[in-house]
């Protein structure tokens, strides 16, 4: 793999997590912010190294370990070390037919970048059962004990080269390779997925010995555990409001003299009062959308207006102060006031002039929790 086509696929790779939100709100209404953290992999499993032999001879055992952190919901990058046997061979081949087969060591350090797309296409969700991951990277294969494909060598002579055992080494080897590949995540907790991977390998011509005028290829299938270390991601349960209890009201009554004559007095009219309606619509974070968890809300203040002609209603918008900066929370403050005014004025036909609004952005905080203070709070009068 040409090392400007790594960098161009790399970038592709961070840049498509911008994409990818960060909050995800559960059928409940409860509200969960992505968190980065740091991961380990622990997988074993089986490699095949591409060759002439059958299948089955050049299967070799293999493992894998791996340190990570995720960045993003969709972008994370490991290290990892892959290794343990390789194999070469021949199945049947020359005058008189030739089969052989060796095998040698190896470990193979390197980095991978690593695409979630299931949170990439379908939007973040830490309670997803099921998750597909892409990864492209590259690293430095370390081959050692080569003393099979040698041992044939020195027993075919003259008969090695035509054979193509042209390449034969001894001692250790590096040499850099690519490498691509999918992983599938089952979530088994916050803390422990089930990881089934497969990957594929590219490296030097040179690699198992023989010469055939092209790279040589090794394909990994792992099965392992991932364990996420730290948080994961926060939980803000879904704020229950409960209206405010109605004050009984009384009727006063006239005080009886009773060294006087009992006059009996007109009764005196009584006075409804309307006690006030409030209403907290909750956002998302860095959204100004009224989800359907909160269009109850907006539908109370309008009936209160058409039930009361004379009430009005005043909107005030805010942002929470530990995310964003006073630019964005200012826009933030006052996108959320516009979009509960235009549906109370579109949907529910509430004239604008019973409507006022105000925005206090992220500097006053009406709330002690910070997720609480995205939010517009009307007050029906």
């Amino acid at each position: 793999m040409k090392l400007k086509n790594f960098i161009a696929a790399a970038m592709l790779l961070v840049s498509g997590t911008a994409m990818a939100q960060a909050t995800y709100t559960d059928a409940e209404g409860n509200e969960y912010t992505f968190n980065k953290h740091a991961f380990i992999t622990l997988q074993g499993g089986a490699q095949y190294t591409l060759g002439e032999a059958k299948f089955s001879d050049l299967l070799s055992p293999n493992f894998q370990l791996g340190v990570g952190y995720q960045f993003s919901p969709a972008f994370a990058a490991r290290l990892q070390v892959n290794g343990l046997n390789s194999k070469g061979g021949w199945n049947g081949l020359g005058n008189p037919p030739l089969n052989e087969t060796y095998k040698y060591n190896y470990f193979a350090p390197g980095i991978d970048l690593m695409l979630n797309l299931s949170n990439l296409i379908c939007g973040y969700n830490p309670n997803r059962v099921f998750n597909v991951t892409a990864f492209l990277g590259g690293g430095l294969n370390i081959a050692s004990g080569n003393d099979d494909a040698n041992a044939i060598g020195q027993r075919l002579g003259a008969r090695a080269g035509k054979y193509n055992l042209e390449y034969l080494w001894d001692g250790s080897k590096m040499r850099p390779f690519g490498r691509g590949g999918v992983e599938l995540a089952f979530r088994l907790g916050d803390k422990v997925s089930l990881l089934v991977e497969g990957n594929a390998n590219i490296i030097s011509d040179k690699y198992n010995s023989k010469k055939a005028g092209n790279a040589d290829w090794y394909f990994n299938g792992l099965v392992g555990l991932r364990f996420n270390l730290g948080k994961t991601h926060s939980k803000v349960e879904k704020v229950i409001e409960t209206a405010p209890a109605k004050p009984a009201e009384t009727i006063p009554t006239v005080p009886v003299q009773p060294t006087k004559p009992v006059v009996t007095e007109p009764a005196k009219p009584v006075v409804d009062t309307v006690e006030p309606l409030r209403r907290d619509i909750f956002f998302v974070i860095n959204k100004f959308e009224i989800r359907p968890t909160e269009e109850g809300k907006v539908a109370d203040i309008a009936k209160y207006l058409n039930d009361n002609p004379k009430a009005k209603v005043a909107l005030c918008g805010y942002a929470d102060r530990g995310t964003g900066n006073d630019q964005i929370n200012d826009r933030l403050g006052r996108q959320r006031v516009e979009v509960v005014k235009n549906m109370l004025i579109k949907k529910y036909n509430i004239p604008a002039d019973r409507i006022t609004t105000d925005s206090k952005g992220a500097r006053e905080q009406p709330f002690a929790i910070n997720e609480q203070n995205r939010v517009t709070i009307a007050i029906a009068e």
